[in-house]
């Protein structure tokens, strides 16, 4: 997990953005870290010999591109000590000679470095401030401290340093060597990294990046030689790199040969089959003795508000320059929502505030069911965590639902199905927390947020009519798109990563598909097509942008559409019941209305609901209060009068 921290200045900030550092326990061998550290550290950055041209042909427009180069090119060059290694000071004659575990860089001069580090002097001297003089020149100082005391080529640098037993035996081999050493260099700690503030957005993440690139080299620069073993004096300082972690010591073994190789998948490919026959969606009141009816729906939202200038004031090395107003063009997102709580406190508070608007007395729940993909608890689910948490001492089933996105529409069906055999009311939870799962993937980061909503569906009376119509789910390929979302995913240090191009063909098939049975499927009376018969489509709020284009192209309009995706982001199983919530909320759901609710996503899921949804099950909204002291639980099952939000309101 990487959470993010708020600081000093009451601002988000996302460490995994700056620090570099990887999950050694994922990473199976040499070739995958190469690929890696080329996509992270190389792929964007330019070399000293880019930026000398780029000076040279007048590419930097002002002072803000010039810096970013700067940036970007000392994270390459140090991609595998911020990644793998600490750099630790140590007098000549105190060095481990046959160690395994310490090693020396052996480095080459850098060609022309003088030249190159001229011409960004110069540049930035000539160069126009971009937005903030004495920011950008604070900034430049820092990087040049470290751009300009450079004194090694860095193309050809290796992943696996030698050992000093190595670099002794190799000729001609040349290291770091610092005549005098003073432990107490100044470095920037961890907290001032974290409360690094400027006013523009783009200044602050650069800020952060200088301040971690100084920290590379705690040692006087200036001074810092390269030289060979014979030229070391016993008391001179050279640059031991030792392995950061034991999961780095175990890495390099096996990149090494010291250890085996971690074993590879048994399974293999299948070729695609179609099924016997087409899956037809459910018509709810035809199929079912017992009717569903919707009696409260509750959300809690993540109480921090990350806004695209937050996203962007957290930029990675690795990332493109992108605006915030960029932000929203491609994904319809202006902010979305993060907590600091557990998702357990999510789904806890969801849940007491749905009971409660509901009027159900806790014994009554026959099921709870939890929808999410973002759970970290196996053992107990989530589910049975809160059938306990909540005091119930005995449920019909108590299960979680890994949907993804289509969490509503496989959570609806299986409550349905629930009341069937129970007959009792079943407790639907929806709940997500994506902001410590996200890393440094901007994709991820620009869409993916925090939130739950739960419901209670319960059984209609005798001869009531329910408030589903239908329901339909599916799972399917090709491979591509199942895997087109994936968490934890360890070619991106288990980060949550988004594939577009396979997301947005598997929702386009979906919509497709799902348009086309509404049209088939007969309305709720009888008369004209489902499709007719809807008031309103709240969509799976995946990205505004793609969803209007691919929605444009099946035929809907924008105006039959409902989205609040521009202020929370994408909430996955919860994105559509806040999104039902926020409809009545915003006046757009003014009486009873039949909404088609369709979602799509990871795993290559789908499903749709058509409800129809009553105002009056929308509950008080939840506050939360991450200070506020829990409320102690009752040691059997209480009564739901006994239970309060243990959250400010």
């Amino acid at each position: 997990m990487k959470p993010f921290v708020v600081n000093n200045h009451d601002r988000l900030v996302f460490p995994a953005n700056f620090l570099g550092e990887l999950d050694f326990s994922v990473i199976d061998d040499l070739e995958q870290f190469t690929a890696i550290v080329g996509r992270d550290f190389e792929a964007k950055a330019p070399t000293g010999t880019d930026i000398l041209e780029r000076v040279t042909n007048g590419a930097y427009e002002s002072r803000f591109a010039l810096l970013r180069d700067m940036s970007q090119n000392l994270f390459w060059v140090n991609r595998y000590t911020l990644t793998m290694f600490e750099k630790r000071p140590t007098r000549w004659r105190d060095l481990p000679r046959h160690r395994a575990d310490v090693f020396l860089p052996l480095l080459t001069p850098w060609r022309d470095g003088d030249k190159k580090i001229r011409a960004v002097a110069d540049a930035f001297a000539t160069l126009p401030t971009t937005w903030d003089e004495e920011t950008e020149r604070r900034i430049f100082d820092l990087l040049f401290d470290v751009y300009g005391n450079r004194r090694h080529h860095a193309t050809e640098l290796p992943a696996v340093k030698p050992t000093v037993e190595q670099f002794l035996t190799t000729p001609g081999a040349q290291t770091f060597v610092v005549p005098h050493h003073d432990p107490d260099y100044p470095v920037f700690s961890f907290t001032e990294i974290l409360d690094a503030h400027a006013e523009r957005p783009e200044l602050e993440a650069l800020t952060r990046w200088a301040m971690v690139l100084h920290n590379q080299y705690p040692w006087d620069r200036a001074a810092t030689e390269l030289r060979t073993a014979e030229e070391i004096g016993d008391d001179e300082y050279v640059i031991a790199f030792h392995p950061r972690n034991r999961d780095v010591e175990q890495f390099l073994d096996r990149a090494t040969g010291a250890r085996p190789a971690r074993r590879g998948r048994l399974s293999t490919q299948s070729d695609p089959v179609e099924p016997v026959a087409p899956l037809p969606p459910i018509r709810v009141r035809e199929a079912f003795a017992v009717q569903p009816k919707v009696e409260a729906l509750a959300v809690v939202r993540g109480e921090h508000v990350c806004s695209n200038d937050d996203v962007v004031r957290n930029s990675a090395f690795s990332w493109s320059p992108m605006s915030a107003d960029e932000i929203a063009a491609k994904t319809g997102i202006d902010q979305r929502r993060y907590t600091e709580l557990d998702i357990e406190d999510l789904a806890w508070a969801a849940a007491v505030r749905a009971l409660e608007h509901s009027g159900r007395d806790r014994s009554e729940i026959g099921a709870v069911l939890v929808a999410t993909c973002t759970s970290e608890r196996l053992i107990p689910s989530l589910s049975t965590w809160l059938s306990g948490r909540l005091g119930l001492l005995q449920t019909h089933c108590s299960a979680d639902i890994i949907a993804a996105c289509a969490g509503l529409p496989y959570g609806l069906s299986e409550a349905v199905r629930q009341l069937q055999e129970v007959n009792r009311p079943v407790l639907l939870v929806c709940v997500e927390k994506f902001s410590d799962k996200i890393g440094n993937v901007r994709t991820s980061r620009m869409i993916f947020g925090d939130g739950a909503a739960a419901m209670v569906i319960a059984p209609a009376a005798e001869g009531e009519r329910g408030d589903v119509d239908l329901l339909q789910t599916y799972a399917s390929g090709p491979d591509t798109q199942v895997n087109s979302i994936i968490w934890p995913n360890p070619e991106f240090d288990n980060d949550i990563t988004v594939y577009g191009p396979e997301v947005k063909a598997l929702v386009a098939r979906y919509l497709a598909q799902m348009i086309d049975e509404l049209t088939e499927q007969a309305g709720p009376d009888g008369e004209g097509t489902m499709l007719e018969a809807v008031d309103l489509i709240v969509p799976h709020q995946a990205n505004k942008t793609m969803i209007l284009q691919l929605a444009g192209k099946a035929g809907l309009s924008a105006d039959q559409l409902y989205f609040n995706i521009e202020s929370m982001g994408n909430v996955s199983a919860a994105s559509i019941p806040i999104a039902l919530f926020d409809s009545v909320a915003d006046g757009v759901v003014a009486g009873r209305t039949r909404v088609f609710a369709p979602g799509f996503g990871a795993g290559a899921v789908g499903g749709y609901a058509v409800l129809e949804i009553d105002p009056a099950v929308m509950a008080p909204e939840v506050h939360l209060d991450p200070t506020a002291a829990a409320v102690a639980e009752p040691a059997v099952a209480p009564t739901s009068d006994d239970v309060r939000i243990a959250f400010g309101e």
